[in-house]
């Protein structure tokens, strides 16, 4: 008799073959993108007040946004044409959260600025 696998072992090992035909760059920028929906949440930027927005965390965004700096400075070479939308993604990120910040850092001491440079 034939074992029936769970049906979370059976997604598992579906989104595995599936993740195995998904070309680098896709997985590179579905991750990026990830990271900036996170990181966006976390600044309150889909509430009509961010400063009012029960998901704001500028703590967690930080930390969000600096992960994403440095998986777009250490993959800009292979995203091709993602590269410039991203960038700018990251950038807008950058800028928003200095905005939300009481006290922003200095240009080069911002989130994920260590990778990026100082972001104007």
């Amino acid at each position: 008799m034939t074992e029936v696998p769970e049906p979370s072992s059976l997604a598992a090992e579906l989104s595995v073959r599936e993740l195995a035909d998904v070309p680098a760059v896709e997985v590179i920028t579905r991750a990026a993108v990830m990271l900036m929906s996170a990181a966006a949440e976390k600044l309150g930027l889909s509430a009509d007040d961010p400063d009012d927005s029960p998901h704001r965390d500028l703590d967690e965004a930080r930390r969000l946004i600096t992960g994403l700096a440095g998986l777009v400075t250490a993959s800009a070479e292979y995203l091709g044409p993602h590269a410039g939308p991203v960038r700018d993604g990251l950038k807008s990120l950058q800028l928003a959260f200095r905005e939300a910040s009481a006290a922003p850092e200095e240009p080069g001491k911002g989130p994920g600025e260590k990778y990026t440079g100082p972001v104007w």
